[in-house]
């Protein structure tokens, strides 16, 4: 698809302006972060009106009745004054209960069928979009937002089942009668213990019973993931990183992507005695070590602190050599924001690519896989192959313009 002028210069300035507001350190998680905690304290306010202090207390000191209809309200947006800390850290699991407490706002208030909450529908709308837009930026898996996540999914269930065993408390033997014996019974109940000494006697308890042990069992299951996987992941990113924390990241190539391109050209620079960084996005998608792999940096290549880890900006060169065309230009894009004097080159896959990637303004351009089909179709038309013709379409200045093909 051929892009619009206009679009590429907009596109052009979007990212200039990007880099020179250093978004990468704010934009888009702090507004988002922001707009959620707002979110959340309209949704109290609106529902709950000036006393929702007073509830917040109540479920803390069981000091007050909390009216059943008040409750998701004050769960859900309790969740997402929480939540907007986790976006603050760009946590996929922050970002992930986010989405899922604006959704169900949505549909609360749709249900709630009250016509002053048209402004706040459309303000719950907005965010569900800008939160969809932006899912790439929240890529960030740690220890301290898993365990938020953790925290706040078992307190948002244990509310759920302390008070929905209050309310029910006269359909159980013997009956519930204080937020005490409720509590008791939602935290053995989602244990799954089962001590006997309290029965729901009808089919509404029986099946909120059930309900509380099949939530308590996928909540600690998910929590207890969501704790250790971070701690394994960063465990193993540091044994991969250890024998490549010990190199000089100085006057050296930065190969970026986990392609044969890239695969080869960091082991025959290597061969030469080169000191080359590899960046990947994944360690365990990443071969058996072999002579050009001895430095690995595992990350988001077009992340500001992944480059500079790599050394991105003392380098003599970085490569952007990934499969994807779009993501070579953004890796190029990130590079410049660094600073530094690095040579930039980045691999075309695609020929319908190469304008929009030339708008990165990388130094080298290396398209192989294009000039191939070139080869073969000059080869079978019977056209001469001159070395002048192999170098120029192989390695594309930015100064050039590309061949017709």
């Amino acid at each position: 698809m051929i892009e619009l002028p206009f679009l590429a210069r907009l596109r052009a300035l979007r990212r200039r302006w990007y880099a020179l507001m250093y978004g990468e350190y704010w934009f888009p998680h702090v507004p988002l972060a922001l707009a959620l905690a707002a979110g959340g304290l309209l949704l109290l306010q609106f529902s709950l009106g000036d006393q929702w202090l007073q509830y917040v207390e109540a479920v803390e000191h069981s000091g007050v009745d909390v009216p059943p209809r008040m409750l998701p309200s004050l769960i859900i947006g309790g969740g997402m004054l929480i939540m907007a800390v986790g976006l603050l850290w760009r946590s996929r699991l922050a970002w992930t209960m986010a989405l899922l407490l604006v959704s169900t706002a949505v549909v609360s208030l749709v249900l709630g069928r009250h016509i002053s909450s048209h402004v706040l529908l459309l303000y719950f709308a907005l965010m569900m979009v800008a939160l969809l837009i932006a899912w790439r930026q929240f890529d960030r898996s740690s220890v301290a937002a898993s365990t938020l996540f953790a925290v706040t999914s078992v307190v948002m269930l244990l509310t759920y089942a302390t008070f929905g065993a209050f309310y029910l408390g006269q359909d159980f033997k013997p009956p519930i009668a204080d937020l005490v014996t409720a509590y008791y019974y939602a935290f053995v109940t989602m244990a799954t213990v089962g001590y006997g000494d309290i029965v729901p006697q009808t089919t509404e308890a029986r099946l909120f019973a059930v309900s509380i042990i099949v939530l308590g069992v996928a909540v600690f299951a998910t929590s207890l993931t969501a704790v250790i996987k971070p701690m394994i992941s960063n465990s193993l990113q540091r044994i991969v990183n250890r024998k490549g924390a010990r190199m000089n990241r100085e006057n050296h190539f930065v190969v970026i992507g986990n392609g044969p391109l890239a695969i080869n050209t960091a082991r025959e620079l290597a061969r030469r005695g080169h000191p080359v960084t590899r960046i990947v996005r994944n360690a365990a998608a990443n071969p058996e070590p072999r002579e050009g792999d001895a430095d690995l940096v595992v990350g988001d290549p077009s992340n500001i602190e992944v480059l500079q880890e790599a050394g991105a900006h003392r380098a003599e060169a970085v490569l952007a050599m990934m499969v994807d065309d779009s993501e070579n230009a953004f890796v190029i894009l990130a590079v410049k924001a660094l600073g530094g004097s690095a040579r930039t080159v980045a691999a075309v896959n695609d020929s319908a690519n190469l304008a929009r990637v030339k708008l990165a303004q990388p130094d080298v351009v290396i398209s192989p896989q294009v000039l191939g089909g070139e080869l073969i179709a000059m080869l079978l038309s019977g056209e001469t192959i001159t070395p002048d013709f192999v170098m120029k379409h192989v390695f594309r200045r930015n100064d050039q313009q590309p061949a017709d093909t």
